[in-house]
């Protein structure tokens, strides 16, 4: 996997959209410059069983006509049975070791990590990419750790100069080039694109960010 098919990274499931159409929000989002797409789909109101299956078959449908990696979250036994390009797991999620076996060689596997210490084992492990997060306060998720700061994603990227790094939680398109230049290959959004009025706008803007702070280019 290359730094730049994270460059934005976005996450979303039905309950993210306070009732507006998931597809729709999606598509402008692709339209607007999303490079990656997890589908995370938790919570009050989230879909099961064959809803959510014909939910993320939808999605994947979308993210292969804009040629973006369709990426589930914790789902394994989804994942798989829709060929998924990836599969996202958590610190809980068990091994990352078990779950290579399950998914075989090819699906990528990315781990949230909230720590060096987690980050390092999920890159020894055999990680194709991590989250690393909350750098800043957010409200989207309820279930989150302490808030990690710009220093950890320095840290983690001087000692992991080749694993690409997507940094996660409370990122604006004001905080997204700070956390760029701090060495993260990308940023990770869910309020930041599903909950603006204009989803493709809100991802262009924020590629555009990402985008001039890996040139090197001040804002």
């Amino acid at each position: 996997m290359d730094k730049q098919t994270v460059n934005l990274y976005f996450i979303m499931g039905t309950v993210n959209l306070a009732g507006r159409d998931p597809l729709h929000v999606l598509e402008e989002a692709l339209k607007g410059g999303v490079t990656s797409f997890q589908l995370r789909e938790k919570g009050p109101g989230a879909l099961t069983g064959e809803e959510l299956k014909a939910f993320a078959l939808a999605c994947q449908q979308l993210c292969e006509q804009y040629s973006v990696p369709f990426i589930v979250n914790d789902d394994i036994d989804l994942a798989i049975e829709i060929a998924a390009d990836g599969i996202h797991i958590g610190q809980e999620d068990g091994y990352i070791s078990v779950v290579r076996d399950k998914v075989g060689p090819d699906m990528l596997i990315g781990v949230s990590t909230h720590s060096v210490t987690e980050a390092i084992a999920a890159a020894d492990a055999g990680a194709d990419y991590i989250g690393l997060g909350p750098v800043y306060e957010t409200q989207t998720k309820t279930d989150t750790q302490p808030v990690i700061g710009i220093e950890t994603i320095r840290e983690v990227a001087s000692l992991l100069p080749g694993l690409p790094i997507v940094a996660i939680g409370g990122i604006s398109e004001r905080r997204a080039g700070a956390v760029i230049k701090a060495g993260a290959s990308g940023v990770a959004v869910i309020s930041a694109i599903s909950g603006e009025e204009d989803a493709g706008e809100a991802a262009s803007r924020l590629k555009g960010a990402v985008l001039l702070s890996l040139t090197g280019i001040e804002m």
